[in-house]
C-alpha cells in the first residue's frame, strides 16, 4: 500500500567497530554462524569510484568467512558481492555516540566516508515490523546530539529517518504527531549540518508511492533547505531509472537539491505479485542493483548507495526473521540473481 514500509536495519553491525576489529581473527565453531569477517579479506573500493567505507566485519563479511571455513566456496563467492561493497550503518539507540565514533574512526583510518542511517524517530514505521523509535521528542534530540558528538569532524554522510516524512504525507503517522516530527527532523538537520564534514540527505520516499507534489512542501517543513539533498528508494525496489525520474521531478520543487538512490536491491525492479500490502517485505526474485558509486553520470544524482544492507530482513514475513536481522538465504538469493 505504501511501498516504503520495512525500512529495516535498526540493529548496528557486530558491535562498536573498535572492539569488533580486535577480535576479527576469531571464528565460530558452527558453520551456520557467521565468523568474524576480517578473515574474508574484505578491502575498500577505489576512492575515486566509491568513497564510502566498506565494513570489513559486517554481517556479509562474517558470512563469507563462515562459508569459506565450511568449504562452501560458491556460496562465499556470492555473498562476497555484498561484503565488498559499502553499505549503510544503521545507528541503534543503544550507545549511539560510541557507534558513530567507531564507524567514523574506522572509515577515517581507511581514508573513506562513513555512511550512517538514523532511524529512531518517535512512532517509527506506524507500529509495523520496524515500529518503535525514541520514547519522545527529548529522547530523540538527545539521540541526535550523541550521534553528532560521535561523528565529530570526521567525514560522514547521513541518511535521515527513512519514511518519516512520507508517513506524515500518507497519514500512516497519526496527525497529532506531525508538528513535533517536523520540528525533530528540522532540528536533526541543523545539528548534523553544524558538523564540519557531514552531509545530510533527508528521506523523500520512492517512485511507487505517490507524486512529488504531495511531498515537497513537507520536505521543506522538515528542513530540506538546510540539508545537502534527499534520498529516494530507501529499502525499496524501484528501478534506478524510475528513481531518477522521481528524484528529478522532486528536485525541481525543492530548489534543485541533489539526491542519492538506494540501489541495494533494485536489480529486478519491484515485486508485483502477492498481497499488495506486503510486496515490500522480503519479496522473492529480487536482485542486487548498481554497486555504490559517486560516478552516476548525472549532476543531480550524488550517488548510488546501498543504504539498506542486502541480506537483512524487512520483517517477519515470507519466512524472514525480525526486521534488521541477517538472513543468509535471502542474501544468497539477491546475489545469485544479480548481474556480474
Amino acid at each position: 500500500m505504501y511501498g516504503s514500509r520495512g525500512a529495516a536495519g535498526v540493529r548496528a553491525t557486530a558491535a562498536v567497530l573498535g572492539a569488533a576489529l580486535l577480535i576479527a581473527g576469531c571464528s565460530s565453531d558452527d558453520e551456520d554462524e557467521p565468523a568474524h569477517g576480517a578473515a574474508a579479506g574484505i578491502t575498500q573500493q577505489p576512492k575515486s569510484i566509491a568513497p564510502f567505507w566498506v565494513n570489513p566485519d559486517g554481517n556479509a563479511a562474517q558470512q563469507v568467512a563462515a562459508y569459506e571455513k565450511a568449504g562452501k566456496k560458491a556460496e562465499a563467492g556470492q555473498i562476497r558481492k555484498i561484503a565488498q561493497q559499502p553499505t549503510g550503518e544503521w545507528i541503534s539507540p543503544e550507545n549511539p555516540e560510541e557507534q558513530a565514533r567507531g564507524f567514523t574512526e574506522a572509515a577515517a583510518r581507511a581514508d573513506r566516508t562513513a555512511l550512517l542511517v538514523l532511524y529512531n524517530i518517535p512512532h517509527r514505521d506506524c507500529g509495523q515490523f520496524s515500529g518503535g523509535g525514541a520514547a519522545d521528542g527529548n529522547a530523540y534530540r538527545a539521540f541526535v546530539d550523541r550521534v553528532a558528538q560521535g561523528i565529530g569532524d570526521r567525514p560522514a554522510a547521513v541518511i535521515l529517518e527513512p519514511d518519516a516524512v512520507l508517513h506524515m504525507v500518507d497519514n500512516c503517522t497519526a496527525p497529532e504527531y506531525h508538528e513535533e516530527r517536523y520540528d525533530l527532523l528540522k532540528g536533526a538537520v541543523t545539528t548534523l549540518k553544524s558538523l564540519k564534514n557531514t552531509k545530510v540527505y533527508l528521506d523523500a520516499g520512492n517512485a511507487g508511492w505517490g507524486h512529488p507534489d504531495q511531498i515537497f512542501e513537507p520536505l521543506k517543513r522538515a528542513g530540506i533547505d538546510q540539508a545537502d539533498g534527499f534520498a529516494v528508494n530507501v529499502s525499496n525496489f524501484y528501478t534506478t531509472q524510475d528513481s531518477i525520474a522521481y528524484g528529478k521531478e522532486l528536485s525541481a520543487k525543492v530548489g534543485g537539491k541533489p539526491f542519492v538512490i538506494d540501489t541495494s536491491r533494485n536489480g529486478n525492479g519491484p515485486y508485483t505479485e502477492g498481497n499488495p500490502d506486503e510486496r515490500w517485505c522480503n519479496p522473492p526474485g529480487r536482485a542486487l542493483g548498481e554497486t555504490p558509486t559517486t560516478e552516476t553520470a548525472d549532476p543531480l544524482v550524488d550517488a548510488y548507495l546501498w543504504i539498506k544492507r542486502p541480506g537483512e530482513s524487512d520483517g517477519e514475513c515470507k519466512g524472514g526473521p525480525k526486521a534488521g536481522e541477517w538472513w543468509p538465504d535471502y542474501a544468497l538469493e539477491l546475489a545469485r540473481a544479480s548481474r556480474g
